[in-house]
């Protein structure tokens, strides 16, 4: 079969060729935008704290509980043909041990607490005895207070980390640098606790207190200087820094805010990643002088090319502020020279829940921020934009939204939509609408589907791109009565159709499969469930793909035949993980050859399959398929492989150093007469003036013999030893662990938002165990204990084997043609 063009689709392969007639009946526009999908996620413990769902930057929601966190990780899979939703999920457990504060000598702390408890002072002891956090002894609460995720590029892998606060005041920060896995990396209450101790518990700039913990203000006092209420993430701040070698670096920072019950505000600084307290820059603390705090929240601003940052802090009283920040040691940034008031009243309505928004404001021609604040069944709203004048603050109340108070409130970060829920289980919709002077807002009700109208919600979350919104819910009343037992579940539902996250995936700015996961899933979803690509995409598509030549567009088409591939092929009837333990049916060919042994009906199996037209045509449109992603396959390996070439002609010494076979690709890409490429002649062309005859050949780490580079998937040497090859260096991989980042077609330790930069660090092999015979699998037990084997498709410890073992040592092979897993070969020395 001749390989048909990648730019556009076989003839043969349907692709939503549709009628008039068929639009008109699209049941995708029956549907509508809000559908429930599945599956439904039961939670173990009820919910607990404030704003129990949070949806993070890189797909992860995390739903907070008396056990733990319940985190659940969005996948979209091109590997299956299910059009649920691809879950992975993990837990965070609350610590046993309960978090006791440092406010001084543990000696002169019992003390006191005998004094205050035995008080024959009512006042004294009665405020004692009731406050938990002054006599644990009463009963703390337990489970997780509040959750905050980290932007993009926190941790080793470049992911979101997760700072969670239990309800016994331990703020911690987890990061999941292995796969399925989480760590805590430093647990900032301790820190805090011992930088106050080293100082005295003094307030900053001041000397410390001459009370001693046997008075009930100073020991009320300490306590509540070290009890959170709330933390917020910053943004990353990147600044360059010049090296010895006269080379300027990039070095992120990030901000981690957090209010203290007494008012203060501590701002930890860290740098990137963040693997420990050693990544710890500075800590500050900053008085607000707000009076029962309950609520924070990040203002960041740019105007002329000045970023500008500040707190939003919402008190229990009412009023509203902004907070400067002192960035001196951010370069580039700046904040505002006094506190900025936004609501003074003190209405004894709570601030709950602020979201800061950056709109560009269509009148003005330039940027502005919205600030909407949660209190009670109110929303209120303060636009603030910068002019010639100063800033320029415009705030009101949006009324009558709820019947009952707000419990939970969520924004769109790639938009400017704010999704709202009350206690009644009526979800809102506010977009923001422009007007000369301020603006205004246009409301509309999601309709929830069927199994989600009528219950009780406790937190929503939206999607960062607003594909999504999550919703943890209870059974509501029914006629009037309680239910029994009341389950928690975490159900999802649509905001967009395929068709609007299609076009959004086509004009996206980000120019990111992995960050625009829940749009991507949306049109994955389309694909499958109608088994074809729709007419309009794949022309657009087609038609961008021709004019521009963009890498991202030739990766999403890409992940659309991908997806048309695996909505043609039939559901396995058991699950590939499992391994087998049925001997393989042997075949033995006579002399005549025929066949004799078990299974002798297959050849009237083949032409039962060739005689059925319906059977005929699937065959030759997946051959068709098939042909198409290979094309397309073909057309981004070679550009990758322009990119390659690029930094080795740059840089001499990567070639030596890690042994890229530049000249394999040079000449595999000069080797198919039907790739004309000026640009790539002309790059090979000054390779090989600048090489001259120097090579750096590759050998097999087996029999040392050398590896020709024949394909650019794998390398065979003359003994038959098959080595699969790093797509991003293009090397054999010969050493311990394969890892494959499949989104992104790239080789990556584990999923990570971007594919690799090529740099000379970066272009490391990656690698795979390769054995040639059973016997040497015993020395490879200890190694599979100590490697991360993950979900297919990930990180998977593989084994190559030019003369394999049987069937029934191997198992079933692990999805991949000529792979088999290490693990069921381990499994079978027992």
């Amino acid at each position: 079969m001749a390989a048909c063009s990648p730019n556009r689709a076989p003839d043969r392969v349907e692709v939503g060729q549709l009628t008039e007639a068929e639009r008109e009946n699209d049941p995708w526009a029956a549907l509508g935008p809000v559908v429930k999908r599945d599956p439904v996620i039961k939670l173990l413990s009820p919910v607990s704290g404030l704003e129990p769902l949070t949806w993070s930057e890189d797909h992860r929601i995390s739903a907070s509980s008396t056990s733990g966190i319940s985190l659940m990780e969005v996948v979209c899979d091109v590997h299956g043909n299910k059009q649920d939703l691809v879950l992975h999920r993990t837990s965070i457990p609350v610590p046993d041990q309960v978090c006791e504060l440092k406010v001084g000598p543990a000696e002169e702390l019992l003390r006191a607490k005998d004094k205050f408890s035995s008080s024959s002072d009512p006042a004294m002891s009665q405020s004692f005895m009731l406050d938990r956090v002054l006599n644990p002894t009463v009963g703390l609460h337990k489970g997780i207070l509040y959750t905050s995720w980290s932007p993009l590029g926190c941790d080793a892998n470049g992911r979101c980390l997760l700072a969670s606060l239990t309800l016994d005041h331990r703020l911690t920060i987890h990061s999941s640098t292995k796969r399925l896995q989480w760590t805590m990396v430093a647990d900032l209450t301790q820190l805090y606790g011992e930088s106050l101790e080293s100082r005295g518990y003094s307030v900053p700039g001041g000397q410390p207190s001459k009370a001693n913990l046997l008075d009930l203000a100073e020991l009320q006092r300490r306590y509540r200087m070290q009890t959170p209420v709330r933390m917020e993430w910053s943004s990353v701040c990147t600044t360059q820094h010049v090296q010895t070698n006269n080379e300027c670096k990039d070095v992120g920072t990030v901000l981690l805010a957090v209010l203290m019950e007494n008012g203060d505000l501590v701002v930890w600084q860290f740098c990137l990643p963040i693997l420990g307290k050693d990544s710890v820059l500075s800590c500050n603390t900053i008085q607000s002088g707000v009076l029962s705090p309950s609520v924070l929240a990040w203002w960041e601003y740019e105007h002329s090319g000045r970023k500008m940052s500040g707190l939003i802090v919402g008190s229990k009283l009412g009023p509203v502020k902004i907070l400067p920040v002192n960035l001196k040691a951010v370069k580039g940034y700046f904040t505002l020279r006094q506190p900025v008031v936004l609501w003074q009243e003190s209405d004894q309505i709570p601030v709950h829940n602020i979201k800061c928004i950056s709109l560009f404001h269509p009148k003005q021609n330039c940027n502005c921020s919205l600030v909407v604040a949660a209190r009670g069944s109110y929303l209120f709203w303060c636009l603030l934009l910068i002019s010639k004048a100063g800033l320029n603050v415009h705030n009101s109340h949006v009324t009558g939204l709820h019947s009952t108070p707000i419990v939970s409130m969520t924004a769109s970060r790639q938009g400017s939509s704010i999704y709202t829920c009350s206690m009644d289980g009526t979800v809102k919709k506010l977009t923001p609408i422009f007007t000369d002077m301020a603006v205004a807002f246009k409301q509309e009700e999601i309709v929830l589907p069927e199994g989600l109208a009528g219950r009780r919600i406790h937190g929503i979350a939206v999607s960062p791109h607003g594909a999504y919104l999550a919703l943890v819910s209870t059974e509501g009343m029914t006629n009037g009565q309680h239910p029994v037992s009341r389950p928690y579940q975490v159900q999802f539902v649509t905001l967009k159709t395929p068709n609007d996250a299609a076009a959004e995936l086509l004009e996206s700015p980000v120019q990111s499969l992995f960050k625009q996961t829940d749009l991507l899933d949306l049109v994955r979803w389309r694909v499958l469930r109608d088994k074809r690509i729709p007419a309009l995409l794949q022309e657009e598509l087609d038609d961008k793909v021709h004019n521009t030549g963009s890498p991202y567009l030739w990766r999403l088409k890409l992940f659309l035949v991908r997806v048309l591939y695996q909505s043609l092929q039939k559901a396995p009837v058991e699950a590939r993980w499992r391994p087998t333990h049925e001997d393989s049916k042997v075949f033995v060919k006579d002399e005549e050859g025929g066949v004799v042994g078990e299974g002798g009906g297959g050849e009237e199996e083949v032409v039962s399959k060739l005689q059925d037209p319906e059977a005929r045509a699937l065959e030759e449109q997946t051959g068709e398929v098939i042909a198409w992603i290979e094309a397309v396959e073909a057309h981004l390996t070679r550009e990758h492989m322009k990119r390659v070439l690029g930094e080795v002609y740059l840089h001499t010494w990567i070639t030596e150093n890690t042994s890229i076979p530049t000249r394999g690709v040079c000449d595999f890409l000069t080797s198919d007469p039907t790739y004309e490429d000026r640009a790539a002649q002309v790059l090979i062309g000054h390779i090989q003036k600048k090489m001259n005859k120097q090579t750096f050949p590759e050998y097999c780490s087996l029999c040392k013999e050398v590896l020709p580079f024949t394909d650019r998937k794998q390398a065979v040497c003359s003994n038959g030893h098959m080595w699969l090859r790093c797509v991003l260096s293009y090397q054999a991989c010969q050493t311990l662990a394969y890892r494959r980042c499949l989104l992104q077609d790239s080789i990556a330790r584990l999923p990570v938002p971007e594919g690799q930069v090529l740099t000379g660090s970066s272009l490391s092999s990656c690698s795979l165990i390769s054995i040639s015979s059973y016997s040497a699998l015993t020395q490879y037990k200890k190694v599979l204990e100590s490697t991360q084997t993950g979900s297919r498709g990930y990180c998977r410890v593989l084994v190559h084997s030019a003369t394999p073992p049987s069937s029934r040592t191997i198992g079933q092979a692990c999805g991949e043609p000529g792979l088999h897993c290490l693990q069921h070969l381990c499994a079978c020395l027992d």
